[in-house]
């Protein structure tokens, strides 16, 4: 994220008390420096990312960038990327990964950029009510880019979308509650829950040691943020690294129960599973079994955007400062809001879906599933837990390195011979054999923190048993035993592995 620095242009926050400002603009010069960024950057420039003017009345004073794929649709969606501290619209665009699903998915992309002008930092200023309130500063700017999206490239106003990445992500969560009739589904990349802050002091609680809100209490929040009688709210996926000293993990639980609260769907998960690069994510599905709040937790990860460099269909971006070789941050997100719907790459077939897809055997490391043959498939394509992992002639797949006594889900498509993925099958749970109990002592804070345990109203509870484990703090201490995947029990009184 950065810090949050004050911005330049509010006199009355360029004056707290001289131990604090020292502190802030020391905090803030040394994160400069070693992220070896020049604030605000330099102005857009990689092939493709074009600035965009006349855009409205431009109160928070950002600049809008944007790119286009060739022969975008009429009616296609929009995505709008907020950067981080120290980066810039280009950097973002580089490094992010959203630009090969633009083209790939047939999406417009806005790249909003702050600058040193508005923040010492480049930051955006999430914790700034006046820059983040409805129809206010850059809240209101980034409104207006919408806009001007739509109107020039004849975008589908239904299907408009927002993400970003720390400072960008507080950002992101602030749009989210004071524009749901604007957005239809966000990403907050290690960020915090929507108004959290609203000054630079309450920015660095935030940031280092989130209030110990009521779902209730943080809901309330988005919905005093929103235009009153709102009933449609935003998806919201909720990424954060388990080793982020930036913004603390406890941030996401937060963030968890602010938009499942919203929804009014509870803070008891639905389904969890297991992704690449060390990736739990956690849904919460709405009344009518589609998930409204995933939670993406990215084990050992520190602050920043997760990427996977590579060419695969699931891979995406650049490594750099603050983005972070883990998982595909940007395909997963895109999936969530259905961006990878009919018309995109691969293209739609008309194949059934296979049928009588079943695990035919486990090992510890290894899953073997058999399905009916398709009439007229050349081939089938696999897929686990959404991301496809294999593409095989046969009606039988082996899917290898996989972790032990672990759950994993599975559906299948069949393609054609021009190479379109027809309906896809049923999904079938698959669970990996030699689970090995493991016991962890800890305190309740670290406990949520590595998913042993969640948080609601203050309290904590153990995961898979829901047993009570006193208050969400860092004094309160168990012994917690996993029993089977996502499942712990509490065992203070004696813990063998």
């Amino acid at each position: 994220m950065g810090q949050p620095h004050p911005p330049h242009r509010s006199p009355k926050l360029r004056r707290p008390l001289g131990g604090v400002r020292r502190w802030i603009t020391a905090a803030a010069g040394a994160l400069a420096l070693t992220c070896g960024l020049v604030a605000g950057g330099p102005p857009a420039s990689a092939a493709g990312l074009t600035q965009v003017t006349g855009f409205g009345s431009n109160p928070g004073n950002l600049s809008m960038y944007a790119y286009v794929p060739d022969a975008l649709p009429a009616g296609a969606p929009l995505v709008v990327a907020l950067h981080g501290c120290t980066q810039s619209a280009a950097d973002y665009y580089a490094n992010s990964g959203w630009p090969k699903f633009a083209a790939g998915y047939g999406f417009a992309l806005v790249l909003p950029q702050t600058s040193s002008a508005n923040n010492a930092n480049s930051c955006f200023n999430w914790f700034e009510p006046g820059d983040s309130a409805r129809g206010q500063g850059e809240a209101l700017s980034i409104r207006q880019m919408v806009d001007k999206a739509l109107t020039q490239y004849g975008g589908d106003a239904r299907r408009v979308y927002v993400t970003g990445l720390s400072a960008g992500a507080g950002m992101t969560a602030n749009l989210l509650a004071a524009y749901p009739d604007v957005f239809a589904g966000g990403s907050v990349d290690s960020g915090l829950p929507a108004s959290c802050a609203t000054s630079v002091s309450t920015a660095y609680t935030c940031m280092y040691s989130p209030p110990d809100k009521t779902p209730a209490q943080w809901g309330a929040l988005v919905r005093s943020a929103a235009p009153a009688g709102t009933t449609s709210w935003p998806r919201v996926a909720i990424w954060q690294g388990t080793a982020d000293t930036t913004v603390k993990p406890a941030n996401a639980t937060e963030l968890r129960d602010q938009w499942t609260d919203v929804w009014g769907i509870g803070q008891t998960p639905t389904r969890t599973k297991g992704l690449g690069g060390g990736t739990t994510l956690t849904e919460y599905d709405d009344a009518s079994g589609h998930p409204a709040v995933q939670v993406y937790s990215v084990s050992g990860m520190p602050h920043g955007l997760a990427v996977d460099p590579g060419s695969g269909p699931d891979q995406c971006g650049a490594t750099g400062t603050y983005y972070l070789d883990t998982i595909c941050s940007s395909y997963h997100t895109a999936r969530f809001w259905g961006l990878d719907g009919p018309g995109q790459e691969p293209g739609p077939g008309s194949l059934p879906a296979p049928t009588g897809l079943t695990v035919t055997s486990t090992t510890g490391t290894t899953v073997s599933l058999g399905w009916n043959a398709v009439a007229g498939a050349t081939s089938y394509q696999v897929h686990r837990g959404g991301t496809k992992v294999g593409t095989t002639t046969s009606t039988a797949y082996t899917d290898t390195g996989l972790a032990t006594g672990t759950a994993y889900g599975y559906t299948v498509a069949a393609v054609d011979g021009a190479g379109a993925v027809g309906a896809v099958s049923a999904a079938v749970t698959a669970t990996t054999s030699g689970f090995t109990p493991t016991c962890n002592t800890s305190s309740n804070y670290d406990h949520t923190v590595a998913g042993r345990a969640y948080q609601s109203g203050g309290s904590t509870y153990a995961t898979g048993s829901g047993q009570a484990m006193g208050l969400w703090n860092t004094f309160t201490t168990h012994t917690l035993r996993q029993t089977a995947p996502g499942y712990y029990v509490v065992a203070d009184s004696g813990c063998s592995s």
